[in-house]
């Protein structure tokens, strides 16, 4: 819901007296930036350019938070003078609900549309979103991958026609998992999808432990205008490890690219642990992995396995360490109540043990979940150009400045994880600096003023984290998106801002660059529907400052070494 001033009837024990001038036009910016119009009463609706004067008239005052007040469920309210008006505003109550359109819908012949993957392509940017085609909705009737190309303009994408990709496909196989990552030295889109002989399932395979499943890719050159023929690259990526695969796939949703210029594509199998005489599977176990290429796609390789944990469909995030270098973030689907994250040193070649991750809680049968990293609204960076040593160091006193990243060395970009829109290596005092959006640092001040205890610092780790994935326990049912400022601890992770309400299930988070307004955009693909969560996949976009405005009260998101806090429930 939009944001907008509240008549109230008179003060309240124990609420906050009348704000500055000065907090008011901050708290102004903040409403501007999340973009939405201000409602008087029930009906009247004021544009952003017919904000209220941020000065206060004698006897009257705005008011955007509530701290120390007493909060409902639904409402917050502060008084501050005997007739005055409060701001009322989606963090106070039911959080705003971005505009979605919806890309692919099931159809009356029922062919049904699954597993969508999201991908950003520079320059506009072109944005392409895909999906399987089903004939129903299991998953031994996947038939071939589709696509929608959109461009984004003026805060806004206007949406090609959907078409079938016919060259994503092998004779006798159907097309599941669409993986696409970019190339952003070649300007070459590789779209990884498994070709699966027949309607051989999953279950099948890993019950008898021989894989039906096949790796192949498609590209593109044009932004996704038109692909070329489909590569089997199984015997060359996969090689002599299929005989220990029950089975594989890759994704689904984005891969991403490193500054190094290596390409990664997230990936999993059921490795075969143990088996009996005569062939017969005793035991096997799902581990998340990456296939990665070094030479802009020409060749490619696969990774070591997440080794302890049992961990499924993933995706990965780079996550930067300052002075330290980056590390590869893997997050998994897993069948042990939560969620598993694996670390990589070494650009995923091999992984760390994983550790499980209590806040991001799986549905009852797991479900595929999405991650994206970004530059955190970071103070910028001292005048040697160097980070601060070690997450968490608040050593700075300057302003905020989002998009601050290394450069690039050779040209390359890691289009969906840690790095931020191109042009941004750095940000002056102005706080105008373009790609910073207006009113972000009051909104950073508002929603770490939600937390309890001391004010949390901004410059936690240079990467923050996005997460998206059903919040329901016992079924797919409203699809969250969830913070962490510190990626390397689990406990970092916020309480989710529910974006859908509704069943809901697979999504693909991506970053779309700053909008006219200046504001760091994301983007979410997800299944969704009324009744079912395959009725249809829905796309929609949200600026860093709504997640900020929207996510609940939670956890204090603690620094490396700090124990989880336990979550600030309102009275």
């Amino acid at each position: 819901m939009p944001c907008g001033p509240v008549a109230t009837p008179g003060p309240s024990p124990g609420c906050p007296s009348a704000p500055p001038p000065a907090l008011l036009a901050a708290q102004a910016l903040v409403a501007q930036l999340a973009g939405g119009s201000w409602v008087l009463g029930p009906d009247a609706a004021l544009g952003s350019s017919q904000l209220p004067a941020p000065a206060h008239t004698a006897g009257q005052s705005l008011s955007l938070r509530c701290s120390g007040a007493r909060r409902s469920r639904r409402s917050c309210c502060c008084p501050t003078a005997s007739s005055s008006a409060s701001l009322w505003c989606p963090s106070m109550g039911a959080p705003r609900v971005p505009e979605r359109t919806v890309l692919f819908q099931r159809e009356r012949s029922g062919l049904t549309y699954r597993v969508p993957a999201l991908l950003p392509v520079p320059p506009a940017p072109t944005l392409l979103a895909f999906a399987e085609q089903r004939l129903s909705p299991d998953d031994a009737h996947a038939h071939r991958l589709v696509q929608r190309r959109g461009t984004l303009a003026g805060g806004s994408v206007r949406w090609g026609a959907a078409r079938v990709l016919g060259t994503a496909a092998l004779e006798e196989h159907r097309s599941m998992n669409p993986c696409p990552v970019h190339d952003a030295r070649t300007a070459t889109v590789f779209l990884f999808f498994i070709a699966v002989r027949g309607r051989t399932p999953e279950a099948a395979q890993i019950a008898a432990g021989r894989n039906a499943a096949r790796l192949c890719c498609v590209t593109s050159r044009d932004a996704g205008r038109s692909w070329g023929a489909a590569r089997d690259l199984t015997e060359e990526a996969v090689g002599g490890a299929e005989q220990d695969w029950a089975t594989f796939a890759v994704g689904p949703g984005h891969g991403i690219q490193l500054r190094s210029g290596r390409l990664l594509v997230p990936a999993y199998t059921y490795h075969v642990d143990r088996r009996e005489c005569f062939g017969k599977i005793c035991r096997t176990s799902p581990h998340a992995f990456t296939f990665y290429s070094d030479d802009h796609g020409r060749t490619w390789r696969h990774g070591g396995l997440v080794p302890n944990l049992r961990s499924g469909e993933c995706q990965l995030a780079a996550v930067d360490r300052g002075q330290a270098g980056h590390i590869l973030y893997c997050n998994a689907r897993s069948p042990l109540g939560s969620r598993v994250q694996a670390l990589s040193a070494d650009e995923g070649t091999s992984f760390l043990p994983g550790e499980l991750v209590p806040a991001l809680a799986e549905t009852a049968r797991g479900c595929q979940g999405s991650v994206l990293g970004f530059p955190a609204p970071l103070f910028s960076r001292p005048r040697n150009g160097r980070w601060p040593v070690g997450a968490g160091s608040h050593s700075y006193s300057p302003h905020l400045c989002l998009g601050v990243q290394e450069p690039s060395e050779e040209g390359t970009g890691d289009t969906q994880g840690a790095q931020g829109p191109s042009g941004m290596e750095g940000c002056r005092d102005s706080p105008e600096e373009p790609g910073l959006g207006p009113g972000l640092s009051g909104i950073m001040a508002a929603w770490t003023s939600k937390v309890p205890g001391p004010p949390a610092t901004l410059s936690q780790s240079p990467t923050w984290l996005l997460y998206s994935h059903p919040v329901g326990r016992r079924a797919r049912l409203h699809m969250g998106i969830y913070l962490s400022r510190s990626p390397l601890d689990p406990h970092s992770w916020t309480e989710p801002w529910v974006i859908y309400e509704g069943p809901s299930g697979y999504s693909d988070l991506a970053s779309v660059g700053p909008t006219v307004k200046g504001a760091l955009t994301f983007a979410c693909l997800f299944e969704s529907g009324a009744r079912v969560s395959y009725e249809e996949i829905s796309f929609c976009m949200f600026s860093l400052g709504e997640v900020l405005q929207n996510l609940p009260p939670g956890p204090k998101p603690p620094g490396l070494g700090d124990k989880p806090l336990e979550r600030c429930r309102p009275s």
